[in-house]
């Protein structure tokens, strides 16, 4: 019997987490140049309005994510990875569902995200959870290896918070 799979909120700066960012900047670096990754350290994502949670089978982490809330009022999800002997068997959507979850908690509106054009599991987890393409946000630019998304969640409060339009 396969073990349940466990995802809860935790500190990035945990010794089982630096293995899992050094296991995800290295499949990164293998598909795409360094302009292209827009990954972000332990230290900026232990700030405190960073959710950051593991995932985590048998007391083994076998993925992560992080929403980084901003201060326009929606949250940016980083860092989502999981291990490749986990892949393909639900762990990134149930850490997708989790952060998503903890957002609409928070009274966060809006997930955004930006991710590789050669992540075909990622770009599939995302449109199937209701991620739609939209033109890059914040301090992007036009990047030809990038895909951008953004989703409206909604809160068990009620409907999702409004959100000026960036300019």
């Amino acid at each position: 019997m396969k073990a349940s799979t466990v995802v809860e909120l935790a500190s990035p700066l945990l010794p089982e987490v630096a293995l899992l960012f050094a296991e995800s900047d290295a499949h990164a670096q293998a598909l795409y140049p360094p302009e292209s990754n827009h990954l972000v350290d332990a230290a900026t994502l232990a700030q405190p309005q960073v959710l950051f949670c593991v995932a985590r089978r048998a007391g083994e982490v076998i993925g992560c994510g992080a929403a980084v809330v901003q201060p326009e009022g929606y949250a940016e999800i980083k860092r989502m990875f999981v291990r490749a002997p986990a892949r393909g068997q639900g762990v990134g959507r149930q850490i997708l569902a989790f952060l998503e979850e903890q957002l609409c908690l928070r009274q966060i509106g809006l997930a955004r995200l930006e991710t590789g054009i050669d992540s075909p599991e990622a770009l599939g987890l995302y449109a199937s959870m209701g991620y739609a393409r939209t033109p890059p946000f914040a301090g992007y630019s036009e990047d030809p290896l990038s895909v951008f998304y953004a989703k409206e969640l909604v809160s068990p409060a009620g409907p999702p918070q409004t959100h000026p339009q960036e300019e």
